[in-house]
């Protein structure tokens, strides 16, 4: 690391502010050209109109204590998920592989679990199968961040390759199918169920994530370093940061909360569900997206995924509370997505043109 690499920028940030008078800009207000601007803020106003369309729509039967808990409690998950994306996007980089990733960690700590114990197994194989799952995740990041650093693979195809790759080794070890007693009791007593001043464990678990690292973000010379990225690599390398190395932990780190995300399936679910999560990519992706994380990379907000990830969440149970059926919510998951993208290509080239 040298000093200069303490100087990296991320090119969103080097931008000087527009002047606050002058042309037609200047008949806009300067704090209403800013708030146009903040992603969270517009990502925020959606979430909030969905909400209050779904309490009109159903009046009793959404917006109800019960439906918020579910909500957070099902978004916990992907919540967990988005914060790695987050950063991967960031980098101008995809991950396609965390659903796969995730049920390859989660059949790995199960079947460290079936043979050691069971249901009925203790604190100890708990805590190793947590290990596991944690490994199994960051090992899979790790080597496809090696593959798109040192092999120069795009993401996408990588990631791809990642996504058949981790699913078909966790079928192969289970012949296909969920194994029986792939989760302790003590861990779905505990984080599974269980609640601390009536706040699920998931949710808080997924704060703290939250939480942690949206400061790795902002606040510190990775997150610094992986906006920068994101923005400029070529400038990056010129300034002394190991852009490869860099890479291979922000992949790594999506693997490690992929597995973190499987010990929190097997807690709320007690199975592997090895069918069950072919779209997760899309879910997460869709979050980040909203969130205001650009495709393009060098810009994003672990605040903005949090906001993202409700989208889909409020989206999902305001459908099912007013009757629409279940193939209608994928349908309208997609379409968000799409729109998602489109705004983002539309605020880039607003960008361009300034």
């Amino acid at each position: 690391m040298t000093a200069d690499s303490k100087e990296v920028r991320p090119a969103a940030a080097q931008q000087q502010e527009p002047p606050a008078s002058g042309g037609a800009r200047g008949a806009v207000p300067d704090w209403l050209r800013r708030a146009a601007g903040i992603s969270e803020l517009w990502t925020f106003v959606i979430l909030v109109v969905l909400v209050a369309f779904f309490t009109i729509a159903a009046p009793g039967k959404f917006f109800t204590q019960y439906d918020l808990t579910q909500i957070a409690v099902n978004a916990a998950i992907y919540l967990v998920l988005g914060v790695g994306m987050t950063f991967v996007i960031i980098t101008a980089g995809i991950d396609l592989s965390i659903g796969s990733v995730l049920v390859l960690a989660a059949v790995a700590a199960g079947e460290y679990n079936i043979h050691h114990g069971g249901p009925n197994a203790g604190w100890g194989t708990v805590a190793v199968c947590v290990v596991i799952a944690l490994a199994v995740g960051a090992g899979w990041g790790v080597l496809q961040g090696a593959v798109v650093a040192t092999g120069k693979v795009p993401p996408l195809i990588v990631t791809l390759g990642g996504l058949g790759a981790a699913l078909g080794i966790a079928e192969l070890a289970t012949g296909g199918q969920d194994p029986a007693g792939a989760a302790a009791t003590h861990l779905q007593n505990s984080l599974g169920f269980g609640k601390v001043l009536g706040i699920p464990w998931l949710v808080v678990l997924a704060a703290v994530v939250t939480a942690v690292f949206g400061l790795v973000l902002g606040a510190t010379r990775f997150g610094t370093h992986t906006l920068a990225i994101g923005s400029n690599p070529t400038a990056v390398r010129r300034a002394g940061v190991g852009v490869g190395r860099h890479l291979v932990k922000v992949y790594g780190l999506m693997g490690l909360l992929a597995g973190l995300g499987a010990v929190m399936w097997l807690a709320s679910y007690g199975t592997t569900s090895i069918a069950g999560h072919s779209t997760d990519n899309l879910k997460v992706i869709t979050a980040v997206v909203l969130g205001g994380t650009s495709l393009f990379g060098g810009r994003g907000s672990v605040l903005g995924t949090v906001i993202g990830v409700f989208i889909p969440a409020v989206l999902t149970t305001g459908l099912i509370v007013i009757g629409v059926q279940q193939y209608w919510q994928d349908v309208a998951v997609g379409v968000v997505l799409v729109a998602a993208v489109y705004v983002d290509q539309m605020r880039r080239k607003t960008r361009e043109q300034a």
